[in-house]
């Protein structure tokens, strides 16, 4: 099994998803789908999750000496917790 969660996003943007709408985002693996990015955040935080929506986001080609290098995409996650719930990385505890 490979590893699901990536990384937190961390911006102004997602800060204040996090505060009105209870939303948090992640980097997740590319072949990651819903309902395994449900289960990782939910076993790893302890939280119960309501809603998850994914997009992947389009990299862009790089320098590479000469050549352009290959873009690199990855899939971002916005995972929506129930009434309550709040995962602590988020608030700067």
């Amino acid at each position: 099994m490979y590893e699901i969660i990536k990384k937190p996003l961390i911006s102004e943007k997602n800060a204040g998803h996090a505060e009105d709408a209870n939303t948090y985002a992640f980097e997740v693996d590319l072949r990651a789908d819903k309902n395994e990015i449900k289960q990782a955040i939910e076993t790893a935080f302890r939280v119960k999750v309501e809603d998850v929506r994914t997009m992947i986001c389009r990299g862009r080609y790089f320098r590479k000496q000469i050549k352009l290098g290959p873009p690199k995409h990855w899939k971002k996650a916005l995972v929506k917790l129930k009434q309550g719930e709040k995962i602590s990385i988020f608030e700067g505890a």
